[in-house]
């Protein structure tokens, strides 16, 4: 005991002498790293467990101290630490652990068993007044680790205990970390020399083991399992270095590589044998769900069955640098997943550590599986982790899809996280997983079990395939000792229909959408939002396209709104959907409304929105719509969608069409990701746009729907406009004759059609000419045929005259010219026809013929469909002269020429009048 207190007495009072900082650079000199094989054999064998691995360090010395008399350390070691190259590892569990209070309780040697001795430690130290240099050897114990370390052991020198901490590197490559903290001042230190033994209880190791260490001619023998501590890495790409880092407690620093070797001569530095080694990992995959079309959650492990590993004189087989996971076809991404789900940032994974507390780092809903870890090295203890959706694009491997693997161990101090690739298949959502590329390889720890759980539920991240049968995928396994992958199958079963239903049929599924669609407020002549619904049943087919027709009578008013630009709407489809909704690509007076859209498995749907605006022409249709949809839910961003349909009237019963057909379909997949669209909610509900109907008949709204597998579905649905009989009808016309007024000269008609605003729209007009009113039939031998007509060649003597219509629903008039066409027989005379452009074409087809009341033949003409939509004015002039359809057949200043006038508005109210036509016959003198 004299022997130990001396030189910490004499260390205190040479304190104030020696307490000056040293003159020369504080450093570590004589840094090695030996690792010799079992039986002594040259070289580093992969994969195997060593005889024992031996670290000695020395600390830089002045050549004489001017009080001592001898050399003397530049500096005091205050902290060390060592970095260890990756795939070194070490079981702490290889031999019985000691309690702090048993390798405390005894100064200088502890009490400890010898069965926890894991090596032995050679110490270079001074001793003034009793010998400038003495070398100590102690014996090196596994110790208890305190919480947060992965292991310690620990060793006396003197009278003064130093232990030695192992943790795992929380970063890339998540190598050990070994770590000496706060080296005691008592006696300068001048060399150490650690040795530990890479199977522990191995008998060859009883003459150092714990009391016999230091001593001759002793045996300490153990009866415990005979297990390694130590296992070599399973990659040969190059030699084992090892990072020296110190500190003193004046505050210098020292780093350094250190290249380990095997003491031959030449020594090895570079683990060899990688070819010999096995790799033999297996696979199982378990889906949640075996019903076809529905959402399921992922059981799936990685099993070795390392003997080598845990055998004394064994090899342990490579772990696996890469894993590629390809899900079977069928299995896809679920877009119901995306409800609520959030995204984990760089600085949020980055910030987790082995002590954060759950959400701290990753949001917790950012969570979509749970992790399992068993490895041999940990015996009874599972590692347990979390997988969270990473940021996209703003993530570690910049890429769309990208998930992170976090495992953490408080009691450890254990923190493992890897980043993974999921890369769906653009045409078929295929789903590949890689673990391990680039510069984040997968750590090489040896376990035996690793298991992922995908949450199962609506929104788990799975879809399972449409059919019953087994779907088969693969693992490829790449390993870090370079040798050929291991490829392995992945067979998952599809074993009932959707619920548990028997299993669907083989064929295309059905296609079975349902239509709804309504006004807010019906209310006739009164405008309201129009809303309109499909739902598409689970499991049938996708739709693709929409073709609609909207009840006659049920308009809407594009005076007034500017169209959005075709490079407006290309540029959109080029953004993605967070900056589509950034920063809108159509202007927000080009607004029509608004679609809301559903998509995923279960009852549990991702909703999108979207924006309809009113665009220009296309596809042959003179306006059309464009439905913007910024394709984003929660963390995913796949692009902006724009839809774009024609939009037109019927020319003879204003109906308002939506055509889809030149329209690129409804997508079906995107980015990876199939849609499975089942909600479809479409609102247009810009103020004073839809305007209902002036006619309260039972109407319908119709729309024919497509489905991915070519069906057809056309649905339709009730709509009737309320309160018609509110509206009155009593528009005013007024009709002259103007030019020639004795017999036989032909006149010119000029009609002008005045609605009130606020009234019934026009449903039917019959006007009755007066008597003095006929047709010259030699002006009508070349009419239009309706083959001319359709195909826009109607002869120049079938002109008979020039419209024009004024509605508050459009920017400009339609204005056209009026035909005298052929109706193939089905009337004597020709019908007329007017023939109005502008942004949208109406065609008015009049019925010509002659009534003979009191046997005076008189001419009428019956436009009796009219489309029901408001127009403030309607001129319709027939030429007179040569050009003039009507002759008269007397002297029209000998009475007052009188017609007929029957006016029917859309409510069904009637206004009779007998307007007296104004001539050009010269008034009396009065």
């Amino acid at each position: 005991m004299r022997r130990l207190l001396l030189p910490l007495v004499a260390a205190l009072c040479l304190g104030a002498l020696l307490a000056a900082p040293a003159q020369g650079a504080f450093g570590l000199k004589e840094l090695d790293t030996e690792i010799v094989a079992q039986g002594g054999a040259p070289g580093i064998p992969a994969g195997q467990h060593p005889l024992s691995v031996t670290t000695a360090l020395a600390t830089i010395t002045e050549p004489e101290h001017p009080i001592l008399g001898y050399e003397y350390p530049e500096g005091a070691l205050k902290d060390l630490r060592v970095v260890a190259p990756a795939g070194l590892v070490g079981n702490p569990t290889a031999v019985p652990q000691c309690s702090s209070a048993d390798f405390l309780a005894k100064v200088g040697i502890g009490d400890c068993p010898n069965a926890s001795a894991l090596g032995i430690v050679s110490t270079t130290i001074s001793e003034p007044e009793v010998n400038p240099f003495t070398t100590l050897t102690a014996p090196v114990y596994n110790l208890t680790p305190p919480p947060g370390v992965a292991a310690r052991i620990g060793f006396w020198t003197l009278i003064v205990p130093l232990t030695i901490d192992f943790r795992v590197n929380p970063d890339s490559p998540h190598n050990v970390i070994v770590e000496v903290n706060g080296v005691p001042q008592v006696t300068p230190l001048y060399r150490s020399t650690v040795t530990l033994w890479g199977v522990p209880a191995d008998p060859i190791h009883d003459p150092e083991r714990g009391t016999c260490a230091g001593k001759t001619e002793v045996s300490c023998p153990v009866s415990v399992p005979v297990k390694p501590f130590i296992t070599l890495p399973s990659s040969c790409e190059g030699p084992l270095t090892f990072g020296f880092e110190a500190e003193s407690w004046e505050g210098d620093t020292f780093t350094a590589p250190v290249t380990a070797h095997d003491g031959s001569l030449p020594p090895e530095t570079t683990p060899s044998g990688c070819s010999k080694l096995s790799f033999s990992p297996s696979v199982s995959a378990q889906a949640t769900s075996k019903s076809a079309t529905s959402s399921t959650g992922l059981d799936f492990a990685i099993g070795f069955d390392d003997k080598g590993l845990t055998s004394p004189t064994g090899t342990a087989q490579s772990t696996i640098r890469e894993a590629t996971v390809k899900m079977p076809a069928g299995f896809t991404l679920n877009p119901s997943a995306a409800n609520g789900l959030q995204a984990c940032s760089v600085a949020a994974y980055e910030s987790e550590t082995a002590f954060s507390a759950p959400g701290a780092g990753c949001p917790a809903a950012s969570k979509v599986a749970d992790v399992e870890v068993e490895t041999p090295l940990l015996e009874g203890r599972l590692l347990r982790g979390q997988v969270y959706v990473a940021e996209q694009g703003t993530n570690l491997l910049a890429s769309r899809y990208v998930i992170y693997m976090v495992i953490k161990d408080p009691d450890l101090g254990i923190s493992v996280k890897l980043p993974g690739r999921v890369e769906p298949d653009p045409a078929t959502g295929q789903l590949t997983t890689v673990f391990g590329q680039g510069k984040y390889p997968v750590p090489q720890f040896p376990f035996s079990q690793f298991r992922f759980h995908f949450k199962q539920g609506a929104r788990a991240p799975l879809v399972t395939p449409p059919a019953c049968g087994t779907y088969t995928g693969q693992a490829v396994l790449r390993p870090w000792s370079g040798g050929e992958s291991r490829t392995l199958p992945i067979p998952l079963e599809v074993n009932s229909g959707i619920g548990g239903a028997p299993c669907p049929p083989p064929g295309a599924p059905p296609f079975e959408p349902t239509l709804e669609a309504g006004t807010t407020d019906n209310a006739a002549g009164t405008y309201s939002p129009l809303s309109l619904r499909i739902t598409v049943p689970e499991g049938g087919q996708q739709l693709t396209r929409i073709d609609s027709v909207l009840p006659p009578g049920l308009t809407g008013k594009v005076a007034g709104i500017p169209l959005c630009a075709d490079a407006a709407l290309a540029a959109a489809a080029t953004k993605t959907g967070r900056a589509e909704l950034a920063a809108p690509s159509c202007p927000a007076a080009s607004r029509l409304g608004s679609v809301t859209a559903g998509a995923g498995v279960g009852d549990t749907l991702t909703y999108v929105g979207g924006t309809i605006y009113l665009a220009g022409p296309f596809g042959g249709d003179p306006l059309s719509i464009a439905v913007i949809t910024p394709a984003v839910a929660g963390p995913f961003d796949v692009g902006t969608v724009v839809i774009r349909e024609g939009l037109n009237l019927d020319p003879t019963t204003g109906e308002a069409q939506v055509d889809g057909s030149s329209s690129a379909p409804i997508p079906q997949i995107l980015e990876g990701i199939p849609l499975r669209l089942r909600d479809l909610r479409v609102s247009i509900d810009r103020p004073e746009f839809t305007l209902n109907a002036t006619s309260c008949e039972p109407l319908s709204l119709r729309a024919t729907l497509f489905g991915s597998g070519g069906s057809v579905a056309a649905r339709s649905t009730r709509y009737q406009a309320s309160s018609c009989a509110s509206l009155l009808f009593k528009p005013k016309l007024n009709i002259s004759l103007k030019g020639g007024t004795k017999r036989a000269q032909h006149t010119a008609l000029k009609a002008v059609l005045t609605p009130r605003k606020g009234d019934a729209n026009v449903g039917s007009s019959v006007v009755v000419l007066p008597r003095s009113q006929q047709i010259d039939n030699a002006h009508v031998e070349n009419p239009c045929t309706r083959d001319q007509f359709a195909a826009e060649a109607c002869p120049r003597g079938s002109i008979l005259g020039t419209a024009k219509a004024v509605s508050p629903l459009l920017d400009a008039p339609l204005e056209g010219l009026v035909y005298f066409r052929s109706n193939g027989g089905a009337r004597l005379i020709p019908d007329v026809v007017v023939d109005l452009r502008g942004q949208f074409r109406i065609v008015l087809v009049g019925f010509v013929d002659t009534i003979t009341p009191n046997t005076n033949p008189r001419l009428r003409t019956r436009f009796l469909t009219v489309p029901d939509a408001p127009v403030s004015k309607f001129t319709l002039s027939l030429y007179g002269g040569k050009r003039g359809l009507l002759v008269n057949n007397r002297n029209l200043c000998r009475s007052k020429q009188v017609a007929e006038l029957r006016l029917s508005g859309q409510n069904g109210r009637q206004h009779n009048t007998k307007p007296v036509l104004a001539t050009s016959c010269k008034k009396p003198k009065g």
